[in-house]
């Protein structure tokens, strides 16, 4: 009995994933549980694991191809059983039984092509035609490159267009585009027996026209347009490298981009006093060290980014066109910097754990973010995000909202400052809190509130 690899539902909001290269070929000896492929989600490369012990019958969809969770990619078997003829194109991942297949069952008939659905009715009365649906990769991409998914040819199920298709697509445009000659100058007025298409045969008398025309006055010739400045070379000795985007920083650029077009952003700044946090850090991590965690400064941002989530609750929450929707679970985002981008792995239920617990989740998923082995749900669903700029030497810093989230904290370098504290003047060690909002959903009174518990929180903290 031979086994369909069906591709996975690699995160709740992934409906999709390209196969970056196949681990094994055909006829290589694979083992229940071993790295078979390696399917590319955005910002994370994840291994799939063979989903039983045999031989790789078939390869069915090659490397580079984009395809929807469930989609059968290969074919595990015993070594010589035939490959079977009845391989449907797509399997329910939720299924009990539905990954096996034998290859003497028949051919299942092909189902009776369903009768064409009645267009839709606008509201004028008129009919519309439906398409295909598409993934919201797609859809998205359409809106961002204003292209009118009707004129682009689908190879997907029914017609539907793929990312490919559409990166296709894409491409020739932007090739017909620059390879589309210049316009040509504006030709000069004719009279109107010379213009085409004027049905006058022949050129009227010269008494015909001193008759009906005053004077011809000589209008002077509009000078030429300047020509355009040529594009700038390089001087002696300067390069130019272009470098192709990876599918990294085309996910941050879309990302990015589309935050800011999204939520009407506003900032709000305070200075916190960090004295009791940094000799409590000093007090406890030989004792942390000793169980194996090392003790950063993240736990607390995160137990004071938590405090502050509480005391306003529409800081941890989501902006709907109908509603504003409160989160009760914090699931913080912590950006972590990565040779080649950015990610924002998700803590979740971070208001559960312990100091310990969370400086030990902390280690384990910057580590495994750094080395590219982060799972695509850790990188979904958060609630709320933080960053820490400051260990860059960053005082300041302006973040980017991560959607869905209405706000993201950032921290900055910590600096010994002089302060005044109770009239007297005292050398602390100083940080910036930066809070950018999403104004639709938080006002001024209720940002300050959230900074301003954080920076308690901090000040405050208990030894």
């Amino acid at each position: 009995m031979a086994i369909l690899v069906p591709m996975p539902q690699l995160g709740e909001s992934v409906v999709e994933g390209t196969i970056n290269r196949w681990l094994k070929k055909e006829g290589d000896p694979v083992e229940k549980l071993e790295p078979l492929l390696e399917v590319a989600s955005e910002k994370v490369d994840t291994e799939i694991p063979a989903p039983a012990s045999g031989v790789l019958l078939k390869i069915l969809v090659p490397e580079g191809e984009t395809v929807e969770a469930g989609t059968v990619i290969a074919i595990i078997g015993q070594p010589g059983e035939p490959i079977p003829t009845n391989i449907p194109k797509k399997v329910d991942l939720h299924a009990v039984g539905a990954h096996e297949i034998t290859a003497e069952a028949p051919a299942e008939p092909a189902p009776a092509a369903e009768a064409p659905k009645a267009e839709a009715e606008k509201p004028d009365g008129k009919r519309r035609r439906r398409g295909p649906k598409v993934t919201p990769v797609v859809a998205r991409m359409a809106a961002e490159y204003g292209i009118d998914l009707s004129k682009v040819k689908g190879t997907g199920k029914g017609g539907r267009v793929t990312k490919k298709d559409l990166e296709a697509y894409i491409k020739q445009m932007e090739a017909a585009k620059a390879a589309a000659p210049p316009p040509p100058p504006p030709a000069e007025e004719l009279p109107p027996w010379e213009q085409p298409g004027s049905g006058q045969l022949f050129q009227p008398s010269k008494w015909e026209e001193e008759e009906e025309r005053p004077p011809a006055v000589e209008k002077p010739k509009p000078a030429a347009p300047p020509p355009p400045p040529a594009a700038p070379r390089p001087a002696a000795g300067e390069e130019e490298v272009v470098v192709p985007l990876t599918r990294m920083r085309r996910a941050i650029a879309e990302h990015m981009s589309r935050s800011v077009l999204t939520s009407p952003r506003a900032a709000t700044f305070m200075e916190a006093d960090l004295s009791r946090v940094l000799a409590h850090r000093e007090k406890h991590k030989a004792a942390f060290a000793e169980r194996g965690v090392r003790l950063t400064l993240t736990p607390y941002f995160i137990m004071a980014t938590i405090a502050g989530l509480k005391a306003v609750p529409e800081a941890n929450a989501i902006f709907r066109d109908d509603a504003i929707v409160l989160k009760k679970y914090y699931h913080i985002g912590m950006a972590v910097a990565v040779p080649d981008g950015l990610v924002v792995p998700v803590i979740r239920h971070a208001d559960e754990y312990s100091l310990l617990g969370l400086a030990r989740k902390v280690n384990d998923v910057a580590e495994r973010a750094r080395a590219g082995k982060l799972l695509p749900d850790e990188l979904s669903g958060s609630t709320f995000s933080i960053t820490n700029h400051g260990v860059f030497g960053s005082l300041f810093g302006l973040p980017i909202i991560n959607q869905p989230n209405v706000g993201i904290l950032g921290f900055g370098a910590i600096q010994k400052r002089v302060v005044v504290i109770e009239d007297a003047i005292a050398i602390r060690p100083m940080i910036y809190l930066s809070f950018v909002f999403d104004h639709r959903v938080l006002d001024g009174a209720a940002a300050d509130k959230f900074l301003a518990t954080v920076k308690k929180t901090l000040e405050e903290w208990e030894e």
